[in-house]
């Protein structure tokens, strides 16, 4: 497993009112939803990288208004709904 390490001004955590802790939090969350929207990393990875089940990362995203369904088209979408 890589360990990444980042500074943050303490102007940053005085700023949003953030603890080490939640800063912490907050960038795993954030490289995790980057992995997961730019690089097409897999949720379960996304999940671990964020420090949530994958559930939690699913309803992570929803928040964020991003989904885990992705379809080409509006036909598409139709189709899988007709089968489902």
């Amino acid at each position: 497993m890589c360990t990444v390490g980042l500074s943050i001004p303490n102007e940053v955590l005085f700023d949003t009112k953030m603890n080490e802790k939640q800063t912490n939090e907050f960038a795993r969350k954030a490289v995790a939803l980057c992995y997961y929207t730019q690089a097409g990393v897999s949720l379960g990875y996304c999940a671990q990288i964020a420090g949530m089940s994958k559930g939690e990362f699913i309803k992570y995203l929803g928040s964020n208004h991003i989904s885990i369904f992705s379809f080409d088209d509006k036909e598409e979408l139709l189709e899988e709904v007709n089968n489902a």
